[in-house]
This record gives C-alpha cells, sequence and structure tokens, in this order.
C-alpha cells in the first residue's frame, strides 16, 4: 500500500519524519505532502485551491489518504474529487467537514449549540496564540505548543517540533462554506483514529465525527501528536486500519 499523509494547522510535512520510515519498515510506500503556506511551502499564500491540488496532484490509484487534525479537511476534500483514486481514508484525531458549513464551524460547533460550548476556542488554546498584524496565529511560545501538541513528548523532540511550527491563518477556509458531495457518495472505507491523551480535540468533538464516519474509533495512547511519540506504534496502527470497515453510512451533517 501506499500511504499519503496530510499535516493539520501550523504543522508541515515534517511532523511526519519519524513515521515514515516505519510505514516503510513494514513493507509500505508512504508520502508527507506539504500544504500551501505550510513546511517547504511556508512562503506560499494558501487558497481552497492550491490545498487541494497539493494533496490530489500526488494521488496514486489505491492510496491510503491519511489527514491529522485539520488535515482532515484536505483528505476529505481530495476524496471528493478523486474518490477513484483512494482506497481508504483515515482520520488521525481529524475533523470532517459538515456539508455546507465552513471549515472552522466544522471543527469548533457543539452538537447540543445550547451548551456553551460552541465557538472557535474550545480547548482554551487561544491564550496560548499570538495573533500578528498580516491576521495569522502562532504559539507564543513552546510552554503553549507542547500542552497542547507534545506534552507526551521529550523536551528536544518538542522544542524541534516547536520550532518547525508555521504560522496559521484562515483564508477561504474560514468563511467559504464546503461541499463534498462526491465523498459523501462514494462511502469509501474510511477509519478514525482516537488519541487518548489529546488537549486539542474535545472527546466530544472526536465522538462527533467517529458517529457521522460510521465507525467504532481506533485508539492510541498518546498526545494530538503520536507521530512524534509512538511513530512506531502509529505506522502499525494506520496500517491495520486499513483493515476496517465502516458499520454505518456517512452522515453529511450532525
Amino acid at each position: 500500500m501506499r500511504f499519503v499523509l496530510v499535516h493539520g494547522g501550523f504543522h508541515g510535512a515534517w511532523c511526519w519524519d519519524r513515521t515514515l520510515p516505519e510505514l516503510e519498515h513494514l513493507g509500505h510506500r508512504a508520502i508527507a505532502v506539504d500544504l500551501p503556506g505550510h513546511g517547504q511551502r511556508a512562503g506560499e499564500v494558501a487558497t481552497l485551491q492550491n490545498r487541494l491540488d497539493a494533496v490530489t496532484s500526488v494521488l496514486e490509484p489505491g492510496d491510503v489518504l491519511v489527514g491529522h487534525s485539520g488535515g482532515g479537511h484536505e483528505v476529505t476534500r481530495a476524496a471528493d474529487a478523486r474518490p477513484d483514486l483512494v482506497s481508504h481514508v483515515v482520520y488521525l484525531a481529524a475533523a470532517l467537514p459538515i456539508e455546507g458549513r465552513t471549515q472552522p464551524e466544522a471543527s469548533s460547533t457543539h452538537p447540543d449549540a445550547g451548551s456553551g460550548r460552541s465557538g472557535v476556542d474550545v480547548t482554551g488554546m487561544r491564550e496560548h496564540l499570538q495573533f500578528n498584524a498580516d491576521g495569522s496565529m502562532q504559539f507564543a511560545d513552546l510552554e503553549g505548543a507542547r500542552e497542547f501538541f507534545f506534552h507526551d513528548c521529550d523536551g528536544d523532540t518538542a522544542r524541534w517540533a516547536f520550532e518547525h511550527l508555521t504560522p496559521e491563518r484562515f483564508g477561504e477556509e474560514g468563511t467559504v462554506p464546503l461541499s463534498v458531495p462526491d465523498f459523501w457518495e462514494a462511502d469509501l472505507p474510511r477509519s478514525f483514529i482516537r488519541c487518548l491523551q489529546d488537549r486539542s480535540q474535545p472527546r466530544w468533538l472526536s465522538d462527533l465525527v467517529t458517529d457521522r464516519l460510521g465507525v467504532e474509533p481506533l485508539t492510541i495512547d498518546a498526545s494530538h501528536s503520536p507521530f512524534l511519540s509512538r511513530p512506531t506504534e502509529l505506522a502499525q496502527l494506520l496500517v491495520y486500519a486499513t483493515t476496517t470497515q465502516p458499520l454505518r453510512p456517512l452522515r453529511p451533517t450532525p
């Protein structure tokens, strides 16, 4: 099999550096993608189209798409554009688009609107972010990034990862409602991996995504970044995920 690994917000293809050789050791091929505005493409202005192109341009028949965190939106959009090339989609502590809603809405809206937990900042992360004049945001210090992303990593790994983070900016994806009708129609094989120590994706949100995907979650006892703290175990779980099947149909909305 070949795995196409798509990072989430603030990250880049670099975050998969420890997982790529583990997948290859298991006899599989893997490629990590830099989305525009991140990693080696940090200087590019990101748009919905060029983010989509970054993923679809590398797809080959039978690929397994893996999306981490916000990268769940990107792998869903890629599977919508080219369902014929995708054999399985794995959501690693990832978001799932809500048909006709924006990306931030899909990543933050609690199913019980009266609970008081709706809104963009569902974890308290905002207080650790620095907001820049160009409209971007970034972690103000290592401690904040480690709290939400890397708390189970050793100090050197956490600092290395922090130094590779790039500012995040909501562009079109922050205001344009997403529609992925071919993804819902294709009903592709899919899996969700829950990180048991996750401090970035609330449990209620992972429960909602899992329910909408129609799957029973797989689990890994790790932070939001198992590709850094448990790469061997993660690689094994990604391979196992491709053997699972959904139990219920997809739901385009909560």
